[in-house]
């Protein structure tokens, strides 16, 4: 999946943060109706899903600081994502190895887009505007 640059396609990293956001949804609608895990299940459900329009709104940005503005919040909300996932594992709320796949998941995203914004703060810009 990856182009002949070693950089990912913009369109199969959408796809892949949809497909997250899939898996987090089931995950979320796994927890226990407990206090504990409807409040994780709220959490998890906004920080999870919300990466992939992020991403989108990314692509289309109108200058190169916006695009990095708003790759920082797909990060910052991956981030956040990584943490509601050991928390829901360090709770016993589902078992670790319901997890592991999306928490490796939630990892890989990290890093290709950490990896991303240094690529795109290290990049020229076009213009002196942006």
């Amino acid at each position: 999946m990856q182009n002949d640059g070693g950089g990912w396609k913009g369109a199969d990293l959408e796809e892949r943060l949809l497909d997250f956001a899939v898996r987090v949804g089931k995950a979320v609608d796994a927890l226990p109706e407990t206090r504990l895990g409807r409040h994780i299940a709220s959490q998890l459900v906004r920080s999870g899903t919300s990466p992939a329009p992020n991403y989108a709104e990314a692509c289309a940005a109108e200058s190169k600081k916006d695009f990095i503005h708003k790759l920082a919040i797909v990060l910052k909300e991956l981030r956040e994502s990584s943490i509601w996932i050991r928390l829901i594992v360090r709770s016993t709320l589902l078992p670790e190895q319901r997890l592991e796949l999306l928490r490796d998941e939630c990892d890989q995203l990290c890093k290709i887009i950490a990896k991303s914004l240094v690529t795109a703060k290290a990049s020229p810009s076009n213009s002196s505007r942006n």
